[in-house]
Order: structure tokens, then sequence, then C-alpha cells
């Protein structure tokens, strides 16, 4: 058993995630800078509520009380409508770094933090973690790039076990209701048409779960250096909409074309996740397994608020 800290506990990922550390185990401290919904107490989870945006002196005192030889880092900003340019991506540079170090100073052993494909150069498609360019084309993603390159130096000087994860395109339960999954089924579900693109780009799709299930290997595996995490396997976008619109018997409510794509959307952005694989893990969820699931709690989700 380990005791993993676990930043961002409360978020998209993390939810899954502490269920998956408890289910293999270990004791999970677990940060929220709220009291959430699914913040459930249960034998081996420990919350705790801190902002790591407050000081250094807070993260160093919660790496104390806590004593964790694994740490999980997923905290960021993440808002929908402005994580991609939002000046608080400088401050998250700075508190990773306090919380790595902090770590490391109390003994810790191994780290998993939680990178982008947007560190990458898009205009390349296919991503591969030792080809691909790193020339992020936003603050979000030349933060992320930053924090990578100086948390492995950190790691190469003291001798701390660090793997980067390069998180792509991911889908599921409690997904922000503006990203295209949760879009287009909710509105399909409401009855009303479904504003599209025109769905001609490529993009891979993994299932929250199943990103959960990467990051819980590479701890467990002590991984180092830097993975992509993705399904690996191209797929339109108005692939997946037509499949989400026959489904739910609403093929006559799909508008492809109706809106214009954003200017940096590249036509073809898909993660080469060989090494991922290599270390023994695999998806649990097809592509359509996993729509199937999001379409479930969405419509769950709709009758019971």
């Amino acid at each position: 058993m380990s005791v993993v800290l676990l930043t961002g506990a409360s978020g998209f990922i993390g939810s899954p995630l502490v269920r998956q550390l408890l289910e293999q185990g270990h004791q999970v401290h677990a940060t929220t800078t709220r009291t959430p919904e699914f913040c459930t107490t249960q034998p081996g989870l420990y919350w705790h509520r801190i902002d790591l945006l407050a000081g250094e002196a807070g993260i160093q005192s919660l790496c104390r009380r806590v004593g964790a030889d694994h740490l999980i880092h997923l905290a960021w900003c993440v808002a929908p409508s402005n994580y991609w340019t939002t000046p608080d991506n400088l401050k998250w540079i700075v508190a990773t770094q306090q919380l790595v170090s902090a770590f490391h100073a109390q003994g810790g052993r191994h780290a998993v933090l939680a990178g982008t494909c947007a560190e990458y150069d898009w205009r390349q498609g296919l991503c591969r973690e030792d080809v691909t360019p790193l020339t992020p084309a936003t603050p979000y993603g030349r933060s992320k790039r930053l924090v990578q390159e100086w948390t492995m130096l950190f790691g190469e000087m003291h001798g701390l076990s660090v793997a980067w994860a390069r998180i792509f395109h991911l889908f599921g339960p409690w997904e922000a209701e503006t990203r295209l999954v949760p879009s287009v089924i909710r509105a399909l579900l409401r009855g009303e048409a479904a504003q599209c693109s025109s769905g001609e780009q490529w993009r891979d799709f993994l299932h929250v779960e199943d990103v959960a299930a990467a990051l819980v290997h590479l701890s467990e595996q002590q991984a180092t250096g830097v993975f992509n995490v993705g399904s690996g396997e191209p797929v339109q976008l108005k692939t997946v909409i037509g499949y989400l619109a026959r489904s739910l018997q609403a093929e006559g409510l799909v508008r492809l074309g109706a809106r214009k794509a954003s200017e940096n959307d590249p036509a073809f952005l898909v993660s080469d996740s060989r090494r991922l694989y290599a270390l023994g893990w695999r998806p649990s969820f097809s592509l359509h397994e996993g729509l199937d699931d999001a379409m479930s709690w969405w419509r769950s989700r709709l009758l019971t608020h």
C-alpha cells in the first residue's frame, strides 16, 4: 500500500481517480478547495481543504502532515471559459514547483503530474513524445511545458522519480457541459438542435475512467519520463456526433457546419500512445462503450436536476 497525495481530487479526473486508488488498496490524501457532492467519507480516504495558490507555507504544512510517498498532481485552472489564457496559469507554475519541492523534502519518492496535448505543435498531427516539437500556442500549453521541463530537471538533480502524463481528449461523467460530447448529448436529449462544426476534424477520445486508470498505472509502476495518455485511435468528430445522434434517435437534430471551427482548431490531432501501452496499460472502454456510458449518465443527470 502506498500513501498517495492527490491534488485536484474533486475534479473531472480526480473523482474516478480517488475511487480507483482506494480500490487498489492505497491510502489517499485528497485535496480540494470546496466540499463537492462526491466528497464521500470512507476508509483510507482523507480530505484536505486547501487552496494551493494561497502560498508555500500551506503546501509545506500539508506535505508534512500527509507524509506521502506518491504524488499525483492534477490541480490547475480548468474553467472552460478561460483556462487557455488566464494569468492564473502563471500562478500554477509557482504552486506546482512549491508542491513538488515540499513533497520531495518530506520523503516523497514518485510523482505523476498531469500535462496536456497543448504542449505540442498542433500542426504536426500525430503527436509522439520524443519526436513532435514542443511549441505550444497558448499560455496554458506554455505553462504546462515549463512545469514539465522544471519538474524533470528537479527530479534528475534530487533523485525524485517523475512521470509526466500528456492527456489528450477525454470525456465522461462530470465533463464540462460546453464540451463536445456533453453538449451534443444534452441538446439531443432535450429535443434541441445540436449546433456543431463541420465535424471533419480527427481526434482520439478516451473515457475519463481510462485516463484515471492510466495515471494509477504510471504511479504504481513508478514510471519515469513523458507519456501520452490517449486512445491513439483516430476518429472524425462527425463520426462521434453521428453515433450519439443515432443512439438517441435524434439524427434530424444534428446541424453539422452550423458553427465555425476555431482558428487554431487543427484538422488532425491524435496521440501516439505506444509508450503507455508498452507499460501494460490498456483502456477498458471502447469508444462506443464510453459514449454509451456518457449518454446514460447525462440522461440520469438531466432527469434528476
